[in-house]
């Protein structure tokens, strides 16, 4: 939509603004550094709406929680349009300045009464009014969503959706306004910031951009191919057919993060050679070829890492990496090496040097620089830019300086694992506190915090299902099943449960392959379920 994945605001933004919508996020638990700055806002006056189908922790501190059914967002975001819309709230200076595609979004949205989004979301037409009333007539306000918005069969619609919203009101490209993903990993948006996405170069320059390319082959010595390469749900599809033979996967272990985690397996073992560069020995690891043991981004290594206030840091090498673990840069190099190609021996340094040459929006973050501020954020474009608070003020400008904003036309669509008599329940995925991701770096250590896998229903569901609280049951879906404790949970409303993707359970037994095609996601946040009782003895570790 703006030319770059990353978010609009500055961390500091988000305490000075006067409205936030958390949609999707249980900031309070998976960001709760992120949410301290929320608070802040909130005890300062700021209305925080939480949309999420559980009242979280973070819901019990909203002015308003939102309780909407899974997978219905874009019914929800298409409503507060609409009656935004109805009460002439809409930015209309912004609109007829910034932005194109006005006319087909609000005669999409004339459709998405709050009276037809309340028979989707589950949210009274009256919240939805008071939220789009909130949203709109706030002077400056930031929507800030998770994987709670991307982790649908229609990931890439939602946030378009959320976009819509920002653009028809104006919240975007000024101090304290804004659209912010909130990255759930150290060092996940400098990832898509180097290039590790499949159409893009450092810098997110399009691989299709013949002079970005020509810039490219002539610092590397090679000739960049225009077209795009696979995410890993193509690769995944790609080995499935035969054509996709080798695999070599740094700091990713998706024989337990993929959906259909049968499938998952069942393609890497068909491999003809399966390479794995990681810190520990992952469940994928342990199905490799060759393991290539690597030192860890924190401690162990030189280099940076970005946040999602798009802030570059510093990670500084304070000891070696144990055994025969080796910095990422030396596996790389030597691999090369041994493939016919010297790359050298290059320092973290001389290689981030190397992409400030290439990369416009890092041109300007010297490691002097970096040291001295204490990081700065893209797009930072000469030594002597401070680099950007926030981003697109060019917006604002009149004429607009560059491509306008395009609204985009997106519908409702239900989730695709649908409801029945066999699977009466909806099962919905998320972090806890206590966990990290696949478990990776938390599973192996013994916490008090930590409580163990639970599959978590309302105490209606467990007295409609005839489970206790604390008694093993068996979860089968239409792939899958798995065993796992039941814990009686008032935050999770009736006909949906939770469990998280932390992996105590092997979750992705359960959840559903269906895939965003615009972005490659898969609908973890959406499986049909349902509940069997085990007989006394029968219980075993699980599937």
């Amino acid at each position: 939509m703006f030319g770059a994945g990353g978010g609009t605001n500055s961390y500091q933004e988000v305490e000075d603004t006067d409205c936030i919508f958390l949609w999707g996020s249980n900031a309070r638990e998976t960001h709760p550094i992120f949410f301290h700055r929320v608070l802040k806002a909130v005890r300062r006056g700021a209305k925080l709406f939480v949309v999420d189908p559980r009242k979280t922790v973070t819901a019990q501190w909203a002015d308003s929680w939102l309780a909407i059914n899974v997978g219905a967002d874009i019914a929800l975001a298409n409503a507060m349009a609409n009656e935004i819309i109805r009460l002439g709230l809409e930015h209309r200076e912004f609109i007829a300045n910034a932005t194109t595609g006005f006319e087909a979004y609000r005669a999409c949205v004339q459709s998405y009464t709050p009276e037809r989004a309340e028979s989707i979301t589950g949210i009274p037409a009256e919240t939805i009014r008071a939220a789009a009333r909130a949203f709109a007539s706030s002077e400056r306000a930031v929507i800030c969503w998770t994987l709670g918005i991307t982790e649908h069969h229609n990931a890439t619609d939602n946030v378009l959706a959320l976009i819509n919203l920002a653009l028809l009101t104006g919240h975007v490209g000024r101090y304290g306004s804004g659209l912010n993903p909130l990255r759930g990993q150290n060092n996940v948006q400098g990832g898509g910031d180097m290039g590790a996405i499949p159409d893009r170069l450092p810098g997110f320059q399009a691989l299709s951009d013949d002079a970005a390319r020509t810039k490219f082959d002539k610092a590397w010595g090679v000739t960049i191919p225009p077209e795009r390469g696979w995410r890993l749900n193509e690769m995944f599809d790609a080995a499935e057919r035969g054509e996709l033979r080798t695999l070599y996967i740094v700091g990713e272990n998706p024989a337990v993060s993929e959906a259909d985690r049968h499938r998952a397996e069942a393609i890497l073992k068909s491999l003809n050679h399966l390479v794995v560069q990681d810190i520990t020995l992952t469940r994928t690891a342990e199905m490799a070829h060759v393991v290539l043991p690597a030192s860890t981004g924190w401690c162990e290594s030189e280099g940076t890492v970005t946040n999602s206030e798009r802030r570059v840091q510093r990670v500084r090498k304070a000891v070696d990496p144990p055994g025969n673990a080796r910095d990422d840069i030396d596996i790389v190099c030597d691999v090369a090496r041994r493939l016919g190609h010297d790359l050298g021996s290059p320092t973290a340094q001389q290689l981030w040097d190397e992409l400030r040459t290439l990369s416009p929006m890092h041109a300007g973050m010297s490691y002097a620089r970096l040291e001295a501020l204490d990081g700065l954020r893209w797009p930072c474009y000469d030594e002597n830019h401070p680099g950007e608070q926030f981003l697109h003020a060019r917006l604002w400008e009149n004429p607009v300086r560059g491509p306008r904003a395009p609204f985009n036309v997106v519908e409702f669509e239900a989730p695709v694992d649908e409801i029945t008599h066999e699977f009466p329940l909806l099962l919905t995925t998320g972090r806890r506190l206590d966990s990290f991701n696949s478990g990776v770096q938390t599973g192996q250590y013994t916490s008090p915090l930590r409580r163990g896998e639970s599959l978590d229903l309302c105490p209606q569901d467990a007295l409609r299902f005839g489970v206790r609280d604390g008694e093993r049951v068996r979860v089968r879906s239409r792939r899958g099943s798995v065993e796992v404790p039941v814990r009686i949970d008032d935050t999770v409303r009736p006909g949906l449960a939770f469990m998280t993707f932390h992996f105590d359970v092997q979750t992705n037994m359960l959840t559903i392959e269906a895939n965003d095609p615009k972005s490659g996601t898969a609908e973890f946040k959406a499986t049909a379920v349902r509940i069997d009782k085990l007989e006394v003895g029968a219980a075993t570790a699980g599937e």
